[in-house]
Order: C-alpha cells, then sequence, then structure tokens
C-alpha cells in the first residue's frame, strides 16, 4: 500500500474503524464486494509541522464532528422522492405507476412531457438493504405496453423483465408484480426495458445498503441520475429519435435548478451517479480529490479503488466516489463536455448580448460565445440560502453544487431546510 493512499485512510477512519456484526452472509460469488477487515490502528500523528503563512489560502483543518455509530446512512436523492413501502409478513412490497408526468427542467422554460414513474422523472427511489425480500406491483398507465428491468440485480428470470424472453409485456391498464430476495448491496437502478422508453424518462435508483456497513464510514449519501432531452421547439415532448440533446439533467432538473448537495466540513461523502442515456459523461468535482470505490457490479475491493477528480460514468454505468470534506466552498460538480455545460443548446439567431459597443463586439468572428443568465430568485430554496449573488450565472446543464459548510453555517442552512425557508 502506498504511503499516500495509507495516509488517505487513515484519515478516512478505516483503519481501527469498528465494524458492525453483519446479520448474513452473502454468497460465494460476492465476496470480492466485501470490504477487507482493516488493520490494526494506526500510532498517533504527530502535530503537523507550522509553516510561513502564505498569500493563498490553505485547506482547512478536519472538522470534528459529532460521533455516529458506523450504521449505514440513509440515501438522499436531492429532487427527488423515496418510494414509500408496506410490509407483509417480512415482505418490503412496494407499488410503481408507470404513466406520463409533466415537468420543468428549469423555472421559466416550458413544460416537458415525459414518461416516468409516480410522477416523477426520474422516478422514485428504492432504498431497500442487503437480504430483504421485495415485491414490487408495477401499475401500466402508459398509452402502450412496458416492462421493468433490474438493472445489475440478480433476480430470477421470470423477474428480470425482458419481454417475450422472460415475461409477457405488460399491456395499458394491466399490473405485473415482480418479487425477489436481494443478496447484493451496492448502486442499482431500475428502467423500462423498451428503449425509446428509456428516452422518455423511464429510470430510478435501486439502492441496496450492505448487511455489514462499509468502512470508512460515510456521514452523507447522495444519488444522482443523468439524463438528457432532446427539445425541439415548440414541442414538449422529448424527441427520442434525435442524437443530439439540447438539455441535461441530474435527477431531473437541468443547473442552476438542481438543488445543491449540503456537507458539514469535515465529513466523509459517497456520491453515486447512474446514467442512461446516449452519452458518456466525465463527471468532475471541484476542490477535493475523490477515490472510486464502486461501480454498477457493487462494491470495488479496496486494493481496486483509485484516486482523481474526474470519473467516467458511461451510458448504463453507476460509478460511486467517496471524499473527505474537508475544504470549505461551494465546490461544482458537473459533466466536462463542453455542451453539457449549457442550456438548450440549439442554433440560434440573433443573440443579443447587450452592452454600448455591441456593433464593434460583432465584428470580431465567432462572437458571441459566452451565454449569461442569472436567475437567482427563480431557484432559491433553503439549499441555496448563502451563496453569493449572480451565482447561476455559473450554472447551467449537467451541473450541481457540494456546498462544504463550516459548523455554523451548515446548522444555519439544515435550519431552513427544516422549516421550509
Amino acid at each position: 500500500m502506498s504511503d499516500s493512499r495509507r495516509e488517505f485512510l487513515k484519515k478516512s477512519g478505516l483503519l481501527g474503524a469498528r465494524v458492525l456484526a453483519g446479520g448474513g452472509i452473502v454468497s460465494a460469488q460476492h465476496q470480492g464486494h466485501m470490504h477487507p477487515q482493516p488493520p490494526e490502528p494506526p500510532k498517533p500523528e504527530q502535530p503537523a509541522k507550522q509553516e510561513a503563512p502564505t498569500k493563498k489560502e490553505t485547506p482547512a483543518p478536519r472538522v470534528a464532528i459529532p460521533s455516529q455509530t458506523s450504521a449505514n446512512v440513509p440515501i438522499e436523492t436531492p429532487d427527488v422522492p423515496k418510494l414509500p413501502f408496506t410490509l407483509d409478513n417480512g415482505v418490503k412490497v412496494f407499488h410503481l405507476s408507470a404513466e406520463v408526468v409533466k415537468t420543468t427542467l428549469l423555472p421559466g422554460m416550458r413544460e416537458m412531457i415525459g414518461w416516468g414513474y409516480n410522477g416523477s422523472v426520474p422516478g422514485p427511489t428504492i432504498e431497500v438493504n442487503e437480504g430483504d425480500r421485495v415485491r414490487i406491483t408495477l401499475h401500466n398507465k402508459l398509452p402502450e405496453a412496458t416492462s421493468i428491468h433490474w438493472h445489475g440485480i440478480e433476480v430470477p428470470p421470470a423477474m428480470d423483465g425482458v419481454p417475450f424472453i422472460s415475461q409477457p409485456l405488460i399491456e395499458p391498464g394491466a399490473s405485473f408484480t415482480y418479487e425477489f430476495t436481494l443478496h447484493q448491496h451496492g448502486t442499482f437502478f431500475y428502467h423500462s426495458h423498451g428503449a425509446m422508453q428509456q428516452m422518455m424518462g423511464t429510470i430510478g435508483l435501486f439502492i441496496i445498503h450492505p448487511q455489514t456497513p462499509h468502512t470508512p464510514r460515510c456521514d452523507k449519501d447522495f444519488g444522482l441520475i443523468l439524463q438528457e432531452f432532446a427539445l425541439l421547439p415548440n414541442n414538449p415532448v422529448p424527441n427520442t429519435l434525435k442524437m443530439e440533446f439540447n438539455w441535461l439533467t441530474i435527477n431531473g432538473k437541468a443547473g442552476p435548478a438542481t438543488t445543491p448537495m449540503i456537507v458539514r466540513q469535515g465529513e466523509r461523502v459517497r456520491l453515486r451517479m447512474v446514467n442512461l442515456g446516449m452519452d458518456h459523461h466525465p463527471m468532475h468535482m471541484h476542490g477535493h480529490q475523490f477515490y472510486v470505490t464502486g461501480t454498477e457490479g457493487g462494491r470495488a475491493p479496496e486494493t481496486a479503488w483509485y484516486p482523481g477528480n474526474t470519473v467516467l460514468v458511461g451510458v448504463a454505468q453507476a460509478r460511486d466516489v467517496e471524499f473527505e470534506a474537508v475544504r470549505a466552498g461551494n465546490w461544482m460538480l458537473h459533466c466536462h463536455l463542453p455542451h453539457h455545460m449549457m442550456n438548450n443548446m440549439i442554433s440560434m439567431v440573433g443573440q443579443n448580448m447587450g452592452g454600448a459597443d455591441e456593433a464593434q463586439k460583432k465584428q470580431v468572428p465567432g462572437y458571441p460565445q459566452e451565454m449569461v443568465m442569472i436567475m437567482d430568485k427563480e431557484v432559491a430554496k433553503p439549499q441555496t440560502y448563502g451563496l453569493p449573488a449572480g451565482w447561476t450565472a455559473s450554472m447551467m446543464g449537467m451541473m450541481t453544487l457540494v456546498r462544504v459548510l463550516p459548523p455554523e453555517e451548515y446548522d444555519e442552512v439544515q435550519r431552513r431546510i427544516r422549516e421550509g425557508s
């Protein structure tokens, strides 16, 4: 193990971390997903050497946070609801309705008419535990037949959701019940097994927590779905035949309407990113380095983790990254494809940028290129409290924020979230 990796794990709490006893053992083919037992506790670290101050801002030290148990942390999916369930003799019972959904990707833009589940595009998040038995009934309220595939989850053939191969199509007005026991853990998702229906928005997260919580423990766990839509002028229905897309979203919203993720400085954070579209997305995070710790196949062994600040989330893939949020600030998380950092990227005529010397500017080949739009008030919510004026001008397309806040600011934002102010 390299010194840099060992230092990262020391700070993350892997060495000497306590692990709760699991309620069962995963099957043999998944033993590679089990995290290795932590080695012996490290020796106390020596005080850091004092250095002369510089003009540049230095990283803030890790802030002490209240001690917590090592239980799994509930997933947070900004802008997307969770799917409720009931219990029937120990079985978790869910109901999904595939239906037409009217939504807006950005305040002020016209309404988009997509297809999703339970009134949401993407559909609500299913959050369960390894070892659970689940029963999920799909009610088809669409005008055509459909089915659901459980992407990456190992289920009996009759539950796989492939029309004509594993099950008959679910006709409009009909229902079909899927039932299976979960013996995996990780970041998975569900989606229609009709390709064109997928491009209308039919996808949702399916998060399975492990019986034995992972170490190092994460204090925050966020789930993000990456999607893209082609909305032609004067048509609110996505064009699923088009190969280029002018609206790129995270959890059904385009920047700056995406709700920021709120993190207390010093917390350890996991981001789960899932992509179901036509393009791969190199997702880049500002301000911190992270480790890639999992894929759509589940948790990776610690020896396979690798560092970075940009991770390619390919089509039909999931990527989990984890990092120590030690640097306070409002840090962007976004796809780095240039057109994916903009909204409504279609050919435009007569873009007016204003200014007293407009005539002279127009003599420059290529002008204009920057498209600045400030809409702080239109997207204001508790999670945006304290952001600098004009912050929305830099937020377009497949973009969101990870807000790493000092304790006082974090507590104030959380208070506003609780009160809805």
